[in-house]
C-alpha cells in the first residue's frame, strides 16, 4: 500500500468482497466496418460528440464542448507528440518491421517487431532511407517486444525518425500504401509539445484554436500531463480473463504545477475533467498517492501499466472526454469501469444506430460520472 494512503479515518482498507469475474467476451459488440472513421473531421471540432451523463444521452458536436462546462472546471490534457515511431528495416533478406515503442530503462530502446521470432541477439537491421542509424538486437522479451541498442546519440535517433519514420496509425486505419502526407498533421494534436508517443491521444484531436480561446473565455483552466502512449495501445488482448493481463508500461509525467492546479479544483467547486484515456490512466496512477478526494494526486514521473477495469474505485476525475473504442479492447474496459458497463453499452449502441464514427479519426464522447459525495 503505497505511503500515506487512507480510507476515511481507519490506516488499513476494510477486506473487500471479491470482485465479480470478468471476460473478455462480456465487452464485445458489433460494429459495422462502415462506421470505422479513415479520415478525421474537418474542420476538427465539426466531429459528433455523445455527452453520456447518468440521467441519459445527448448528441451535440464538438465545437459546443466549452459551453458544457462551468467556470473553475478544469481539463486535463496530455500534451504528448507523436513521433514517427515506425521503420521499415532488413535483415539480410528478409524485410522487418521495426515500432519503436519508449527508451528502456538501462538504455536502448523497447520495440515491437514484426517477425521478430526470426530475431537473435547480436544481429544488425539495415534501416531504409536511414543507413546511418546503426540498429542492433539485445535480446528479445519476456513481453513479446525487442530491446533493440540504436546507438548512443538520442539526438541521431529523432533525426533519423524524421527522415525514414512513418506516422504509426492504427491498423484499423486502412493506409495500404503507408500514409498519407496530411497524417502527420492529421494524427497530431493541438497540445502536443513534448516528443515520445507512437499513438495519439486522440480525445484532443477535435480541439482547435477558437474552443480553446471559448474555453478560456468561460473561465475553464488546463493542466497538462504527459503520458507517452506506447506501441501497446495497439495490441489485442489474449485470453478470456482481462485481469490476467498486464499492459505495456509506458512512461508519464505529472508535474508538481499540474497537480497543484488539479487539486484545488474540487475544493473551490470546480470538476476535473480527463481529455482522454491516456491522461485519465496517468491520473489515476497519480491518485495512488493521493491523500483524499479533494486532493487526489501527487506528482509523478516514471512509467505506469496500470490497467483500469470495472470495479476500481476513481479518485481523480469527475468526467472523460474519449473517442469510441474497439470492442473488446481496454479501451473499452476502461470506460464501462469509469461509468459503469451497462451504461456505457446502452451509449455505444445509441452511437452505432446513430451513425457515429468510431476510433482514433472518429467522433467523440463526453463521459459524466455520478456526482461524487
Amino acid at each position: 500500500m503505497p505511503a500515506g494512503y487512507r480510507l476515511g479515518v481507519s490506516t488499513e482498507p476494510p477486506r473487500a468482497a471479491p470482485p465479480p469475474p470478468l471476460r473478455t467476451a462480456d465487452f464485445d459488440f458489433a460494429l459495422p466496418d462502415a462506421l470505422i472513421a479513415q479520415r478525421p473531421a474537418r474542420p476538427r471540432d465539426s466531429a459528433r460528440l455523445l455527452v453520456v451523463r447518468p440521467d441519459g444521452l445527448d448528441d451535440r458536436i464538438a465545437r459546443e464542448l466549452p459551453g458544457l462546462f462551468r467556470p473553475g472546471d478544469v481539463l486535463v490534457v496530455n500534451d504528448t507528440r507523436v513521433i514517427p515511431a515506425r521503420l521499415r528495416a532488413r535483415r539480410g533478406d528478409a524485410a522487418v518491421e521495426i515500432l519503436l515503442n519508449r527508451p528502456a530503462e538501462g538504455g536502448g530502446w523497447h520495440a515491437l517487431v514484426r517477425n521478430a521470432r526470426r530475431l537473435r541477439e547480436g544481429d544488425a537491421l539495415a534501416v531504409e532511407r536511414a543507413p546511418g542509424l546503426p540498429v542492433q538486437v539485445l535480446r528479445r522479451l519476456e513481453d513479446g517486444g525487442v530491446l533493440l541498442d540504436l546507438g548512443p546519440d538520442p539526438d541521431a535517433v529523432f533525426s533519423a525518425l524524421e527522415r525514414a519514420g512513418e506516422v504509426p496509425l492504427p491498423p484499423y486505419i486502412a493506409r495500404p500504401d503507408g500514409p498519407l502526407p496530411e497524417d502527420r498533421e492529421d494524427y497530431q494534436a493541438i497540445f502536443a509539445r513534448r516528443p515520445g508517443a507512437v499513438a495519439a491521444p486522440t480525445a484532443s484531436l477535435h480541439f482547435t484554436e477558437a474552443m480553446l480561446a471559448a474555453l478560456d473565455a468561460r473561465g475553464v483552466r488546463r493542466a497538462a500531463v504527459t503520458l507517452h502512449v506506447g506501441a501497446g495501445t495497439f495490441l489485442p488482448l489474449r485470453g478470456e480473463d482481462p485481469r490476467a493481463q498486464r499492459l505495456h508500461a509506458e512512461w508519464g509525467e505529472v508535474s508538481p504545477e499540474a497537480a497543484a492546479l488539479i487539486n484545488e479544483t474540487r475544493p473551490a467547486g470546480g470538476r476535473i475533467v480527463a481529455i482522454g484515456t491516456t491522461a485519465l490512466r496517468l491520473l489515476e496512477t497519480a491518485a495512488l498517492g493521493g491523500d483524499s478526494w479533494q486532493r487526489p494526486v501527487r506528482p509523478f514521473r516514471g512509467l505506469t501499466d496500470l490497467f483500469l477495469l470495472p470495479g476500481h474505485r476513481f479518485r481523480s476525475a469527475d468526467a472523460l472526454m474519449t473517442n469510441f473504442h474497439l470492442p473488446k479492447s481496454t479501451l473499452f474496459m476502461l470506460v464501462c469501469a469509469f461509468a459503469g458497463t451497462g451504461r456505457m453499452r446502452a451509449a455505444y449502441a445509441h452511437a452505432i444506430a446513430e451513425g457515429y464514427r468510431f476510433y482514433s479519426y472518429g467522433d467523440a464522447s463526453l463521459i459524466f460520472r455520478e456526482e461524487a459525495p
